[in-house]
């Protein structure tokens, strides 16, 4: 039977559009886990972090592991999700680091260095091509980040080296998820992550151990709940987006984190960062009308 076109149109315009609803669900969720992870990091340490971080988002998946089993058994991919885990808690550690120590702008807009080596890994690991929309969406949005942080020395300190490799990290993380989709469910490429990355994080916190209070446990619960909603939320909009696509309108967190730093911190935000915000949701605009042309 031949497909209908008119429905196979509806039915790729409702993946658009749900991919990109996941996607604002995934940069909310970042950001809260942003805020968590710099409120716990005043009382523990990096690693105590990243280990509480991965114990709320087991309790948080044993509620559906019973119908993950299955799945799970499989050890389906299960070297490609240790090889993922490890590139992302390493990077994770990187970009901890930099929540506690630099303003959150600067953070997420060091971070967007990303799409670079997205494009790469996409382009080598996955066959995606480098269109020439894609790179510009990329471009624009990459300007815009400048604007907003405009670099110079204030910026440059170890703290923002190591986000840079964070986000050299993540761009290899990232692009091996979208692997990962092709034979896993996203439920369980997140529960992959935390019974790996769980271990890991025990086995670095004991090498830094502090006092925990329950003053601490609230902000476990938002670092580690708002952890495991973005990647689930980023593996479903991955489901749907190429990669490419992804990480442009993922761009919208720079902005967003600028005005969540000023109102819960007080950092500075300016005519840039809304001069920047303007230059990335164009260039997203445009690249997305392209795409569905396309």
């Amino acid at each position: 039977m031949t497909e209908n076109p008119d429905l196979a149109e509806r039915a790729r315009h409702r993946e658009f559009w749900l991919g990109l609803g996941w996607m604002a669900l995934s940069m909310a969720s970042f950001i809260a886990m942003s805020v968590g992870s710099r409120e716990l990091a005043a009382e523990l340490s990096i690693r105590q972090v990243l280990f509480f971080r991965a114990l709320v988002g087991l309790c948080i998946i044993s509620v559906f592991l019973p119908r993950l089993w299955p799945e799970l058994r499989q050890l389906r991919r299960f070297s490609t999700h240790l090889a993922r885990n490890f590139v992302h808690f390493t990077a994770q550690y990187f970009w901890t680091i930099g929540v506690v120590f630099l303003p959150l702008a600067s953070v997420f807009a060091l971070e967007f260095t990303m799409p670079i080596w997205v494009a790469f890994f996409a382009w080598a690991l996955l066959g995606e091509k480098l269109t020439r929309v894609r790179m510009l969406a990329n471009l624009g949005g990459f300007i815009g980040v400048l604007v907003i942080v405009r670099p110079g020395l204030g910026i440059v300190d170890p703290a923002s080296g190591l986000v840079l490799l964070a986000a050299m990290g993540y761009g290899l993380s990232l692009v091996l998820v979208k692997r990962l989709t092709r034979d896993c469910s996203p439920g369980v490429i997140v529960a992959w992550m935390i019974l790996i990355q769980l271990p890991l994080g025990l086995a670095a916190a004991l090498t830094d151990w502090r006092p925990v209070s329950a003053g601490d446990i609230p902000w476990m619960v938002v670092a580690g709940a708002g952890a495991l909603s973005a990647h689930f939320c980023m593996a479903q909009a991955l489901k749907r987006l190429d990669a490419s696509i992804v990480m442009p309108v993922d761009f919208l967190r720079v902005p967003l984190a600028a005005i969540v730093g000023y109102l819960i911190y007080r950092e500075t935000v300016d005519f840039w960062v809304f001069l920047g915000a303007a230059i990335i949701l164009m260039s997203n605009f445009q690249a997305m009308r392209a795409e569905r042309k396309l």
